[in-house]
């Protein structure tokens, strides 16, 4: 039987007069790994804080287990900034005692690249103070994995890790015997990790068994027989368990949830997205052109991010854009709105952006855009628009729009000074979807967003019909509202995955292992530009921008056979009693197929020429 190590027994918590926590009782064994879940504000943290005897109960008590051996990760860290790297990871150990410690080999290549930490200035005895807020996160949770633990608790332990740190991560996690309590809003994160769930609603904790996509079927059913007024929150959960029974394969090769009883709740919820139909609407709204690139140089000061770069995103295109940090995503979106805002005249380092004349865009950064404090919520959205247009013939007032995202009547009139940075960032996409745009770029639109905000957003932007490209660590979004990855690999290129994320990943891992070869340079860390290898220098430029055409034309290509096959399998099922029908579509859809799988041959060929 499992050893109990943390008791909460009726646990209240009141902060003003609004009870965050209302008899509250729950337990963590050896062996749990849990993911706390639940609204910004409702008291995921301060539950978590209260577990680890951070700060007092107001009411109720907390146990733990004789001589527990405890790891916390804040989302504030307590690094000494006057020490070194070495001294906070390393501590008092020998260097070949740590070297010949296979955890911390692993702890030191999966978030830094490499036991020399490439990317640091003095490697290990580079000292703290100077370093940005996202390296000492990842020295903060260093220092706590290495050390051993009987539980570790983690608040926001993905934040300021990009794709492939936060895949390490979970790798990691899972195959530590520590138990573990885990408050993130990734929910790619919480399907590989977590095996219970803590929904915290209104000084309550609900409990699930499984990850993410159990919760969200668990809740489901729950709400659905419960039958109560929380009717729109159960069709949005509906509406997400389609996607999560519909969408990657990886995602639900091995359900753990009732299959048969998941497709019952979910027979009468279509697609998420009906791609034929906003392509239609697109074009309409956009014309032919969107941004065309033209052998495009990027730069960040004297740094060359992107080099000879032939590209193009149409009208309905849904980008996910991912990369190491430093390879140039952001610098790429705005090389693209300059071109866009200045109607063409802004133009890069080297080539031509070519902007079509009907772009409206919207440009959500990283920043959260300064707003006069003194404004209410709904006064600074109906300053943008009163009315918006979300497409398909859905028309929303502002008021509508800002109980969407989570803005009651109430809050509707809150001073914008008042709000917290979640809710500032979800003002921010607020204001820029009133603006009616047509094309979309959002830089990391998920910072400081809880799960049931983004399933709104995801919900929004799946009848939105324009141009999206969305970059993201959060493999789960990216996942949910795009339909294709390219990647930035730190090599001055922009490719196309046909399999998404999984390549992006594996693409990185080679990478690694061949630049941690003997007489190789060193990778780059999780979440740092790698450092593109020297090109041989018998091989031409020209060869080059020959090679990148011939991806491009491969791409839309494809892009053109997975429309076609999408159209043969809905009039294969139309006609499916009409076999001499079938038969013809069939040899189509093979014909197609076969000539999908020589082009993507032929791309993987000139990518890694490339």
């Amino acid at each position: 039987m499992a050893t109990n190590l943390v008791n909460l027994e009726a646990v209240g918590k009141v902060y003003g007069t609004r009870a965050l926590l209302d008899g509250v009782s729950l337990g963590v064994s050896e062996g749990d790994r849990i993911g706390v879940v639940g609204r910004n504000g409702d008291g995921k943290t301060t539950l978590v804080r209260i577990l680890a005897k951070l700060e007092p109960a107001d009411d109720g008590r907390v146990t733990h287990a004789g001589g527990l051996r405890l790891g916390v990760l804040t989302q504030h860290d307590s690094l000494d900034p006057a020490a070194t790297v070495r001294h906070e990871v390393i501590g008092d150990m020998a260097d070949h005692e740590w070297a010949g410690n296979a955890r911390v080999r692993d702890i030191l290549t999966g978030l830094f690249g490499g036991l020399d930490m490439p990317g640091f200035p003095q490697g290990l005895d580079t000292v703290i103070g100077p370093l940005s807020g996202g390296e000492r996160r990842r020295i903060a949770l260093a220092k706590l994995l290495i050390a051993e633990q009987d539980l570790i608790v983690l608040d926001e332990p993905t934040n300021h890790l990009d794709v492939e740190g936060i895949a390490w991560l979970a790798g990691h996690l899972r195959a530590r015997r520590s138990a573990l309590v885990c408050v993130t809003h990734d929910r790619w994160f919480l399907d590989q990790v977590c095996t219970r769930m803590w929904d915290v609603q209104r000084g309550t904790v609900h409990e699930y068994e499984g990850g993410y996509s159990d919760y969200v079927f668990a809740r489901a059913e729950r709400e659905r027989i419960a039958a109560t007024e929380e009717a729109k929150r159960q069709n949005l959960v509906r509406k997400e368990l389609a996607w999560l029974r519909r969408g990657a394969p990886a995602r639900t090769s091995k359900p753990r949830f009732r299959v048969e009883a998941a497709n019952e709740l979910i027979a009468d919820v279509p697609p998420p997205r009906d791609s034929a139909e906003l392509m239609k609407f697109a074009n309409s709204r956009l014309g032919k052109t969107v941004f065309d690139l033209e052998d495009v140089t990027v730069q960040a000061g004297p740094k060359v991010l992107l080099k000879h770069l032939t590209w193009q995103l149409g009208p309905g295109d849904r980008i996910g854009l991912v990369g190491v940090n430093g390879a140039g995503k952001t610098s790429l979106l705005r090389a693209l709105a300059d071109a866009a805002r200045s109607g063409g005249e802004k133009q890069p380092a080297a080539g031509r952006i070519k902007v079509g004349r009907t772009v409206r865009l919207a440009y959500l950064s990283q920043e959260v855009a300064e707003l006069d404090p003194a404004w209410r919520v709904l006064e600074a959205v109906e300053r943008v628009r009163s009315r918006v247009d979300l497409g398909k013939g859905r028309e929303m007032s502002a008021s509508q729009l800002c109980e969407r995202f989570g803005f009651g009547k109430d809050k509707q009139w809150t001073p914008v000074g008042d709000l917290s940075g979640g809710e500032r960032r979800r003002l921010q996409i607020l204001r820029l979807l009133m603006d009616e745009p047509n094309v979309l770029f959002m830089d990391e639109p998920t910072n400081d967003l809880d799960i049931e905000t983004l399933t709104q957003l995801e919900d929004l932007l799946d009848g939105w019909p324009g141009s999206l490209v969305v970059i993201s660590h959060d493999r789960y979004f990216v996942e949910r509202t795009t339909d294709r990855v390219h990647a930035l690999l730190g090599d001055g290129t922009l490719r196309m995955l046909p399999r998404g994320l999984d390549e992006y990943l594996e693409r990185r891992e080679r990478l690694r292992q061949a630049t941690t070869a003997p007489g190789a340079p060193a990778a780059a860390p999780a979440g740092q530009a790698a450092r593109p290898a020297a090109k041989p220098a018998a091989k031409p430029a020209a060869l080059s921008r020959a090679a990148q055409k011939e991806l491009q034309r491969i791409e839309r290509r494809l892009e053109r056979i997975e429309e076609r096959q999408a159209v043969l399998h809905a009039e294969m099922a139309e006609h499916a009693t009409d076999f001499e029908k079938v038969a013809g579509l069939d040899a189509e859809l093979r014909e197609l197929t076969d000539e999908r799988d020589d082009l993507e041959t032929r791309w993987l060929e000139l990518a890694e020429e490339g």
